[in-house]
């Protein structure tokens, strides 16, 4: 429940709060959505690998709050050196996520929310996973998230939808949005509130009810 459910939640809920804060990143968001859905229909799946900037936004999302701080634990199998470190074989390895997402000595300026830092200089192809292990959203090797593809196609087709149909601010006693977070969690510590006002024709929310309803 956890990983399907609470994790694309966090992320978008994080996301929509910090570009909340920063109008002019919704603004881009919105823009990217316009120009390669349009706004005579919803966001599809195939829609997906042309939405960059929306994808850099939601990784930007996990660097800085992923919805749990540590990784699952993992055991040495053998003897290893990693970064000069000695490892002896059936340590019980935890690694943190935000340890790793707001290292200064790889990310400028760690704690500011930039989803630009994510976009490739050649515009190619983002997604939610990272190679490099920068971040460590789905964990890597053979024990990293089995259900990869199906969790960053729910959190991409979300977060889009939500940006894409909707007009977002904050609420009118609210002109900043707190992000703190839990004590002890990486949880948002006041839940987000903001208001949406739909910003496509009536009839394309209306076909969506009509599938529902075949």
């Amino acid at each position: 429940m956890m990983a399907t459910i609470d994790n694309p939640y966090n992320n978008i809920e994080w996301v929509l709060a910090e570009m909340l804060n920063q109008p002019k990143l919704l603004q881009k968001a919105t823009e990217e959505l316009d120009n390669v859905v349009g706004k005579e229909r919803l966001v599809q799946e195939s829609n997906i690998p042309k939405l960059n900037y929306i994808k850099a936004c939601i990784r930007e999302g996990f660097r800085l709050h992923p919805i749990v701080d540590f990784n699952i634990p993992h055991v040495s199998m053998e003897d290893t050196i990693v970064s000069n470190y000695f490892i002896p074989k059936g340590s019980h390895i935890l690694i943190r996520r935000q340890g790793i997402g707001q290292n200064p000595k790889v990310w400028k300026d760690p704690l500011k929310f930039k989803p630009e830092r994510h976009l490739k200089n050649d515009g190619s192809n983002l997604t939610l996973i990272d190679p490099n292990l920068e971040t460590f959203t789905f964990s890597t090797g053979k024990r990293s998230c089995p259900a990869l593809t199906l969790g960053s196609t729910m959190t991409i087709m979300l977060f889009a939808r939500l940006v894409h149909g909707f007009t977002w601010t904050a609420p009118p006693n609210e002109h900043i949005i707190d992000l703190c977070e839990c004590v002890g969690d990486t949880s948002k510590a006041k839940p987000l509130v903001a208001l949406g006002k739909p910003r496509l024709s009536a009839e394309v929310y209306h076909k969506l009810d009509q599938k529902k309803n075949i």
